[in-house]
């Protein structure tokens, strides 16, 4: 059998559709970024790296990949945490914020983000979210 080992690394909501038929059936689309995490062959994982320029949607990319650390698994998981926060709260505290260029607006994101605590990011929110972040 074989096994994929992708990451998709654009987590949005645009790149997620609910079934048409069975609406308990969420489709996942668009993998123009997704890379393998692990060699198919191998299985060996890939090796971390440093450096590297922001790949994705800055708004639901992880603190991580702000930082330009290689993303994996993990950074799929927090991208689609802020999607659930972005559902129930209808805004993240990093939108709409002033910026000049793409590179100012990407470092006052990161620098939103790790300043924001999951208790904060989930503050008024019924427990039941509060677990997943």
């Amino acid at each position: 059998m074989h096994k994929y080992f992708l990451i998709h690394r654009d987590m949005k909501p645009d790149n997620f559709l609910i079934g048409n038929e069975n609406h308990k059936t969420i489709y996942v689309i668009d993998f123009g970024l997704a890379k393998y995490y692990k060699d198919p062959e191998t299985g060996k994982h890939i090796s971390y790296r440093a450096n590297k320029k922001l790949t994705g949607t800055a708004r639901y990319a992880s603190i991580a990949t702000h930082m330009g650390i290689e993303q994996s698994r993990r950074d799929d998981l927090e991208g689609i945490c802020y999607i659930m926060l972005y559902f129930i709260k209808r805004e993240l505290p990093w939108q709409g914020l002033p910026a000049a260029t793409k590179e100012e607006k990407y470092r006052k994101i990161k620098e939103v983000k790790q300043k924001s605590s999951s208790s904060v990011l989930t503050q008024e929110l019924p427990s039941m979210y509060c677990e997943l972040v």
